[in-house]
């Protein structure tokens, strides 16, 4: 065998295990990737509308913070096993939601075991979500944050509180949220709807600026969320 030809396999060898290193390496780094389950509820509601959503605002806060993100969209049953790897789950719709007894357990095992919940009220779902949460953690009530609380700060400021992505009711949008010994584990945003900013721009038709306050907004829940 020829001194060139060892060195030709020897060249293609060494390229063969690079490449093979980058992949696991990006195989790492895509498992331990932070990524949002989309809440799957009974009821009747359409839990799964806008699946852009996600992908969009993680694509938003990969650009825009250190946060290791993977942008897809998942969704996760509240009574699967799955439900304990997210850190982070989002609920949305426009209709009626109904938690069973083992529902209820299973997310309030999972909130008070670390697990952050997010409701987007997408029209139509306030009666519901706050009938259905009264079972989840019954001994309590939700209560607005105030405007100088860190989720409005942590990463874009946000000194009036959630933004007014789109009209519902005339009313003042409002951010409310549950605590389990001290940490917010449930934030919902009531009048303001800003998973609709997030998603692809053809969808809602949103202004540009509308969409990226939003998306900004998103990122503050994000942020603190994994920060706190």
């Amino acid at each position: 065998m020829s001194l060139r030809l060892i060195v030709r396999i020897l060249f293609v060898c060494t390229i063969m295990v690079l490449m093979a290193e980058m992949m696991l390496a990006q195989s790492v780094r895509t498992s331990s990737a932070f990524k949002i389950g989309r809440l799957k509820y009974s009821g009747g509601g359409d839990w799964y509308n806008d699946q852009s959503a996600e992908v969009n605002l993680l694509k938003f806060a990969r650009e825009n913070t250190n946060l290791n993100v993977y942008p897809t969209y998942e969704f996760v049953d509240v009574n699967s096993e799955q439900l304990f790897t997210y850190p982070f789950v989002f609920l949305t719709g426009h209709g009626n939601i109904t938690l069973s007894e083992q529902d209820v357990r299973r997310l309030r095992s999972y909130l008070e075991n670390g697990g952050f919940l997010y409701v987007d009220d997408d029209y139509g779902l306030n009666t519901a979500f706050r009938r259905e949460i009264k079972k989840v953690f019954p001994g309590q009530e939700l209560v607005d944050l105030p405007f100088s609380h860190g989720i409005y700060h942590c990463q874009f400021d946000f000194s009036s509180g959630p933004p007014k992505t789109h009209e519902h009711d005339k009313k003042p949008p409002q951010g409310l949220g549950l605590f389990h010994n001290g940490r917010l584990v449930v934030y919902y945003t009531a009048e303001s709807n800003p998973s609709d900013g997030w998603t692809d721009a053809d969808v809602h038709n949103d202004p540009e600026q509308k969409r990226i306050e939003a998306l900004k907004f998103g990122t503050n829940i994000l942020v603190w969320a994994l920060t706190n």
